[in-house]
Parts: structure tokens; C-alpha cells; sequence
């Protein structure tokens, strides 16, 4: 007896054997009393149940099923492309129009460039009611695209170093220069002043305007950009007698001729802990300086910014007990626990060196998404805080330093001073003083002096390293100039 081989409804390995004999159609359909199939209809039967068998799980059909329907993207209404191309990138909408000449017209579309000038820049402004003859394309194009890269902050990479914040302002890019006056107080905003400008001309062309000098006018400069750097350029005489007015050598007035000035990006530390960042304090009486607080595994770091060189490193695994504040009452105890965590210090480099085991000279530079980092501003939160007040005999500029503190550690400060063309390096042990996520200081023993550091209020944009490494890289240049 021959048995049935369909598959109905299962795989080819669970198929049921039918008991039925195999019938041919004819013999079927006269077992059944219907009259049997002409040729034709024979071949759709077929066709039904080759298609039905397929479906149920049984013996593929050998016909190619129906071809799927697809859509192309320059097939879409216009009105749903704009409102796509309106939501990329703008740098990518150049890429984008080479595509096709449907992009190409479609990205002639004002609003477009509107929303990209007003997302990625903050731009407010309405043209029309400007009246400048120009399209916020133009403005896309000529104005933000080529010269993206100088915004944000930067340090003139020079001895005397001082900050540069470049900003959109309106149809403008605008460089701000950091300039403190001397009455200026450390829990005052940081004061800045325009330096240079660019802005889109009846030419419909960018054009650089230097306003440093002494009468502060606009007059045409240059800027050549580099890679994570860029250089102002002016023919302007008068800038030499400005510099007079916001350089400090340390010792002396420091004369530079100002018609060719590079800066180097400069990148914030991350927020975590949220007691990095940069903060004022008042070195001396020249006005107030910029230091930046990063913290790097076993160490923190406060980095100088502005002015002249000059770096403090806190060791984290060296913690000053507090007891209830007393310490800071008796400048002697205090000098004492210093001086003996100083002795220790020093004398582990000396045996690491004996048996060739020491850090090399960048030990502290390590990437600051270390788990010690939460750990520390974890801890420093937790800890409750004592009182705090100035040992007898110290000195500080300052007398509104906050009344408490919760965490005290051992740290150096490395002083680099240049007389002529000889330079000093000082090392010299202090106490490193955690007061709030805004507030810190430094009691520089050998001098018996107190510096207190404010967080700077100020907001910045575009001041977030790409990685840990970019970073890194930036303290390391900056350490390079001390």
C-alpha cells in the first residue's frame, strides 16, 4: 500500500502517515461522484494546494513569493524631508545635498539652517526683521561652520598666561578676554572684555576685527586656526602700551608685543566629584588668579590657569585628622603633623628610587574617571563638619573664609619663579582644606600664609574634553609652561 508523503501543518520530520490509498484526481473525483477536471483546471488545483501546502509548513512551492514593497527616501513628501534634514547635524547637511539634486533644492530651505543656527548656536535672532540681506544659510555657512572649532575656552600659551572665552553673541563670534580689576573680590563673577570679533559684512563675507589696543576700536585682524589651537594677528602699534594693563610677571611688569598672540584649548575637569572645576583666589595684589581643581586617582591636582606658574598637589591617601578643630588652633601641632607626613613622603620616593621602584614624575596624571574620585566626594559629603579657624600667626588677604570644613590633607606647593633668564623651582609642604564643593584652601606653613579659592560662577560652553586622554594631555602642556 502506498502511503501519503504530504506534511500538513508540521515540519518534514514530524509528518503523519495518511492510511488513505493514494488516489489520482480522476479516480477521486468519480469516488466522490463529481465529474473529473479538465487540463487547465488541474494545473490551478495544483497551484492552490502547492501554495496552501507551503504555507502550512510543508513542501516549499517552487513559485518565488510576490516581491516586497519598498520606499526610498527621496521618495517622501518634501514637507516630511525638511523636517527630517531639520533635525541632523548641520555639519552633515553638506554631505547630504552632494545625494541627489531633489537634496540639493530641498536643502535651500531656510528653516533648515533656522533651526540648525538655533539649536547648535543659540541663535535667537530674526533676519527678517535684521535686515541684513543674508540667509540664515549664508550665515551657517560663512560664519559658524568655519570658525566652530575656536569656540570655547582657551589660555594664551605664553609665561604669563590669561584665559580666552570665545562665544556665539547673537550673529557674531566674539573672544572674551579675562581681565580682573584690583578691587575685584574672590566671590565676584569673573570679569571679561571683548578682544576680538567676527561678523558677516554687507560682502556677506566673515571678517576678523582685533579690539585690543588702547582706544579699544575695531580694526581688521587675522586668525589662523590650528588643531586645538589658534593665533590673532594684528599690525596695530598701540598694543603693546595695552599689555601693560593685565600682565604680571611675578616680579615685574612684563612688556609683550601683543600683534601675534596663540592660545591652547583649554578643557574643564569632569563634574564627578562635583568639587572639581575651576576656581578665583587672590594671589597677591595684582588681582585675582584662576586655578583648576582635578582629581586623579590617589592625588588632586590645583593647576594654575592665569598668571605665572604654579601648581599644588594634594596626596588623598594622606589625611590630616581634624579633631573636632583643635588642630587648627595650635599653627606649632599643625606644622608638626606636616612636617612628619612630609618626612614620610619623602622618604618612601628616596627608598622607591634605592630599589628602582618610583613613580615616574607624571604619577598624578592619571585619567580622572577613577573609582577613587566617587569614592572621595562620596566621603566628603558623609563627613560632618567641624569648626574652623585661622592658627594665630597666620596671615590671608581674606577674612569671609567659611567658619567649618570637612576634610583636611597634606599637599605641596611647587612654585616656578623666573629672575632673568633663571628659573627656581620651591617645594614647599602645606595643609589642603576642604570647606563645601565651592569653597577650598591652602595653608602654606613656610610663609604662614592662607589662600582661600572660590568656585567660579561664570558658565562655559564647549569646555568638555572628547576623552580622559584629551584631558590628561591638556594638564600635561599646561605643566610643561611651569
Amino acid at each position: 500500500m502506498e502511503e501519503c508523503a504530504c506534511l500538513c501543518s508540521v515540519g518534514s520530520s514530524q509528518g503523519r502517515r495518511c492510511p488513505q490509498k493514494r488516489q489520482r484526481p480522476a479516480e477521486k473525483a468519480v469516488a466522490d461522484g463529481k465529474p473529473a477536471l479538465a487540463p487547465a483546471e488541474k494545473h490551478v488545483e495544483a497551484d492552490a494546494a502547492a501554495w496552501c501546502c507551503a504555507g502550512s509548513g510543508g513542501v516549499a512551492s517552487s513559485m518565488p513569493p510576490p516581491p516586497t514593497p519598498h520606499c526610498l527616501l527621496q521618495d517622501l513628501p518634501v514637507e516630511m524631508l525638511v523636517e527630517i534634514f531639520a533635525s541632523l547635524p548641520g555639519t552633515n547637511l553638506p554631505s547630504l545635498a552632494q545625494a541627489c539634486t531633489k537634496f540639493h533644492q530641498i536643502l535651500h530651505t531656510d528653516s533648515i539652517w533656522r533651526r540648525c543656527c538655533r539649536e547648535e548656536y543659540g541663535v535667537r535672532e530674526n533676519l527678517q526683521n535684521l535686515e541684513i540681506g543674508m540667509s540664515y544659510r549664508e550665515v551657517y555657512a560663512k560664519l559658524f561652520h568655519p570658525y566652530r572649532h575656536i569656540l570655547g575656552l582657551w589660555q594664551l600659551d605664553h609665561f604669563d598666561r590669561t584665559l580666552l572665552n570665545v562665544v556665539v553673541d547673537g550673529l557674531c563670534i566674539t573672544g572674551w578676554r579675562y581681565g580682573p580689576s584690583l578691587d575685584t573680590h574672590v566671590d565676584d563673577p569673573m570679569h571679561f572684555k571683548p578682544s576680538f570679533r567676527i561678523r558677516l559684512t554687507e560682502r556677506k563675507s566673515a571678517t576678523v576685527e582685533c579690539m585690543e589696543g588702547l582706544n579699544s576700536r575695531p580694526h581688521h585682524g587675522h586668525i589662523l586656526i590650528e588643531k586645538d589651537r589658534f593665533t590673532t594677528l594684528c599690525k596695530m602699534t598701540d598694543h603693546q602700551a595695552g599689555s601693560l594693563t593685565w600682565l604680571w610677571g611675578g616680579q615685574r611688569w612684563v612688556l609683550v608685543k601683543e600683534d601675534s598672540l596663540t592660545y591652547r584649548r583649554l578643557y574643564l575637569p569632569p563634574s564627578h566629584p562635583t568639587t572639581s572645576g575651576l576656581f578665583q583666589y587672590n594671589y597677591d595684589a595684582f588681582g585675582l588668579q584662576i586655578a583648576m581643581l582635578s582629581f586623579h586617582g590617589k592625588y588632586a591636582r590645583v593647576t594654575r590657569v592665569t598668571g605665572t606658574a604654579k601648581a599644588l598637589e594634594i596626596h588623598l591617601m594622606r589625611r590630616i585628622q581634624l579633631r573636632d578643630g583643635e588642630i587648627f588652633r595650635n599653627f606649632n601641632e599643625l606644622s608638626r603633623v606636616v612636617q612628619e607626613i612630609d618626612e614620610q613622603v619623602t622618604g618612601e620616593r628616596q627608598q622607591q628610587q634605592e630599589d628602582g621602584t618610583e613613580e615616574s614624575q607624571d604619577h598624578g596624571w592619571q585619567s580622572p574617571a577613577k573609582p577613587s574620585v566617587g569614592e572621595f566626594g562620596a566621603a566628603a559629603a558623609e563627613e560632618q563638619p567641624v569648626p574652623f579657624v585661622l592658627p594665630v600667626g597666620v596671615r590671608s588677604r581674606l577674612h569671609n573664609y567659611p567658619r567649618t570644613c570637612r576634610m583636611c590633607f597634606y599637599g605641596v606647593d611647587t612654585v616656578t619663579d623666573t629672575f632673568f633668564e633663571f628659573t627656581f623651582t620651591s617645594r614647599l609642604p602645606g595643609v589642603f582644606i576642604l570647606f563645601d564643593e565651592n569653597h577650598f584652601g591652602f595653608i602654606w606653613l613656610q610663609a604662614e600664609y592662607f589662600f582661600l579659592y572660590r568656585r567660579v560662577q561664570n558658565t562655559f560652553q564647549n569646555v568638555e574634553a572628547p576623552s580622559p586622554q584629551a584631558f590628561l594631555e591638556m594638564l600635561k602642556n599646561i605643566q610643561s609652561m611651569l
